[in-house]
């Protein structure tokens, strides 16, 4: 079920009526009820995977936590008797118990995830291996229907498991409640993805009804649906046309589908999130932010820190932090320092650790080589950009108008760019043809395409640019007003008839230039294919 479906709108409408109505203890069971109703649309048996997730994970932290407190109670009763080396033996051994359970969860859930997704990406490129040694048999390719938002749900449970472990906070002890917060219906599609102690208070809570914030949610929810039909759905067919005949869309018309696609995306993205977080400030359920205008990024690193917010910094605590300081990487460390020198030796955990986490984001994205070589060229653009600090600071010094507004512009554009060109793996799908593809830009130029007409013949009308470059337009004024604080506020604070004006303004424009009807098909959101 997407967020565009009428069975959702109309479900989403008679959910928030009966929540509101209902006894604020028993709103979250009826969460519960909508999220696996939600789920199950996609399919019945699609509920078995989280309900294995759900499970498992219950099993394995309440069992952290009982161990927890037994040695926590045993160093207590020791306190007098034990010598300082004992109680560090029985802890050391008391904490490699919890740590195989932890593993035991991360094997369960990870492996499932892996199996469903990649499996068959796995064996395909053994079947090619076993053909280049000149083998003959091949192995049968497992073939699994992804489940919606997989990536999603385990990723955030697996990030709670792991706190649980960290003793960052106490397990869930309510089994319906951790399901809920597995399975919470907004966050199916595309994320965000959540920490259990921030989304777990407002979502057991079940709070009351507030006019202002309702008002808020219904705002951020229509925002996102003219983000998504107006803007990413319009400009999706033309995408298509871009991609599909690379022979003859190249040059410029490559640059072109660099900016189509970007656009597309951060609307697509965006829109989505908006709506889910805008469905939890309807509900009272705070969702932690996942964009913070990307585009006005000056490097790829600062870029990545305002996009996807939650899987960066997933990957960072879980992943990174991890790898760094991991035994291993010490002694990799130490190595290096003494065959390498001390300043690769310095800098080399740092590295692996960098290559080995985008490698992981690209896998994340697909199973696929062009989510793999996009994620490691993302790693390469990201070491190289930090090892050339010092001399973008001298630059800085040495010239004054690099500090000025216009060039900060510039630094953005560039950014964005960068990022449109490393997007051409996810546009083309296939790595020979994104290089091949990416130098055309600068081989072809048919820069008479931008004059003659040749853009008319992208399935666009002159009306649909028109709607494009005033969507464009609004997000950009969006984007700078929402420098100085939430617009919305602004808004309201300026004169709530004004606001409500604004809520109707945007509820017409989707109903007007929403791209659906008869030669439209709302497009599934493009991360609910992780």
């Amino acid at each position: 079920m997407l967020f565009t479906d009428s069975v959702f709108i109309i479900g989403l409408c008679v959910l928030a009526a009966v929540y509101f109505v209902i006894p604020k203890k028993t709103r979250w069971g009826l969460l519960l009820l909508a999220s696996c109703a939600f789920y199950a649309y996609s399919g019945w048996t699609n509920l078995l995977y989280i309900l294995t997730t759900a499970a498992s994970t219950f099993g394995v932290t309440l069992a952290m936590d009982r161990m927890a407190a037994k040695r926590k109670e045993t160093l207590t009763a020791h306190k007098a008797d034990w010598s300082k080396d004992e109680k560090k033996a029985y802890k050391e051994a008391a904490n490699k118990k919890r740590f195989r359970l932890l593993v035991l969860c991360l094997f369960i859930n990870f492996g499932m995830l892996a199996v469903i997704k990649y499996g068959a990406f796995t064996v395909k490129n053994l079947n090619s291996l076993i053909g280049v040694f000149g083998g003959e048999g091949s192995i049968p390719v497992p073939e699994f229907l992804l489940p919606m938002g997989i990536s999603f749900f385990i990723f955030q449970t697996m990030g709670y498991a792991i706190d649980v472990y960290r003793e960052k906070y106490a397990a869930e002890r309510n089994f319906a409640k951790l399901t809920l917060f597995v399975s919470f219906f907004p966050q199916l599609i595309q994320g965000p993805i959540s920490r259990f102690d921030e989304l777990s208070k407002g979502l057991f809570a079940g709070s009351g009804f507030e006019a202002r914030r309702v008002l808020f949610g219904v705002q951020r929810i229509l925002w996102g649906y003219m983000k998504k039909m107006v803007i990413a759905d319009r400009m999706l067919p033309a995408v298509k046309v871009l991609i599909s005949d690379p022979e003859q869309y190249r040059g410029m018309y490559a640059l072109v589908g660099i900016l189509f696609y970007g656009l597309q995306l951060y609307a697509d993205f965006t829109g989505g999130i908006d709506i889910t977080i805008g469905i939890g400030q309807v509900l009272g359920i705070p969702i932690a932010e996942n964009f913070n205008r990307p585009f006005f990024s000056k490097n790829i690193t600062e870029y990545w820190r305002r996009w996807h917010i939650t899987l960066g910094t997933w990957f960072k605590d879980y992943l990174f932090y991890p790898v760094s300081v991991c035994k291993p990487m010490i002694n990799f460390s130490k190595w290096s320092r003494q065959k390498l020198g001390k300043n690769i030796g310095k800098y080399a955990p740092v590295y692996v650790s960098t290559v080995a986490v985008w490698f992981v984001t690209g896998l994340w994205h697909g199973a696929a080589w062009n989510f793999i070589v996009w994620g490691l060229m993302n790693a390469v653009v990201i070491l190289v950009s930090e090892r050339c600090t010092p001399l973008y600071q001298k630059f800085h010094k040495k010239f004054a108008w690099s500090n000025t507004h216009a060039y900060d512009g510039f630094q953005a554009l560039r950014t964005f760019l960068l990022m449109g060109c490393l997007r051409m793996f996810d546009c083309y799908r296939d790595v020979p043809l994104t290089f091949k593809m990416f130098g055309t830009m600068f081989t072809d130029w048919n820069v008479g395409i931008f004059f003659d007409g040749s853009l008319m013949n992208l399935s666009l009308t002159a009306s649909d640019y028109a709607v494009l470059l005033t969507g464009t337009a609004v997000l950009f004024i969006a984007s700078l007003l929402g420098r100085k604080g939430s617009v919305r506020k602004q808004i309201l604070d300026r004169s709530p008839l004004l606001s409500c004006a604004v809520t109707v303004a945007l509820l017409l424009i989707v109903v007007i230039f929403g791209a659906y009807g008869i030669g439209y098909d709302a497009s599934q959101f493009i991360y609910n294919q992780f």
